[in-house]
């Protein structure tokens, strides 16, 4: 790679790093795995970074790489079995900061009931705003898929709200 290309390469991490790791958050639901993910996409960028023509895409690039991956270590995960272990580890015990930051965990917790691909898809089209027909091209399924994919996981999503809490009144939706 020239100094030109590290540069440039450089300066679109440092630029879209916060973003894609947030996104790699969601897939994942682990801050070390997003950091691991977010790692090997822009690794994979990197190789093929002087290959690469339409540099306004290179966000897209690196996303199209993160979730093929995450895709690649959920379908890796089916066919190897978890490890037992004797005793579950600890979870870090959360901090009733604010509602906001309850309501938020009880998202990112939903999210993380969600079958990995219906996760997928919730994460692109609602959190990224992307469209049904993105989403599609991105993770490689069709457009009824997406449709169909999204309502179930909107479905589930429902359920747990219901289950967690059942009033609509705790929750304030910002604009």
């Amino acid at each position: 790679m020239s100094p030109e290309d590290e540069r440039e390469f450089r300066d679109f991490v440092t630029s879209r790093s916060p973003a894609l790791l947030r996104t790699a958050y969601l897939l994942t639901g682990d801050p070390h795995l997003a950091q691991d993910l977010l790692q090997s996409a822009l690794l994979a960028c990197a190789r093929k970074w002087t290959q690469i023509q339409r540099r306004e895409h290179l966000e897209a690039y690196v996303r199209r790489a993160m979730y093929r991956q995450q895709i690649n270590r959920w379908r890796a995960r089916r066919r190897r079995p978890e490890t037992l272990v004797a005793a579950p580890p600890e979870r870090p015990v959360a901090c009733d900061l604010a509602a906001e930051a309850s309501l938020r965990q009880s998202v990112v917790d939903a999210l993380l009931a969600l079958p990995p691909k219906q996760r997928a898809v919730v994460v692109l089209r609602y959190y990224e705003d992307r469209s049904e027909r993105e989403v599609a091209t991105l993770l490689n399924i069709s457009v009824g898929t997406v449709r169909s994919q999204a309502s179930r996981a909107l479905a589930k999503l429902r359920v747990h709200y219901l289950e967690s809490d059942g009033s609509p009144d705790h929750v304030e939706v910002r604009q």
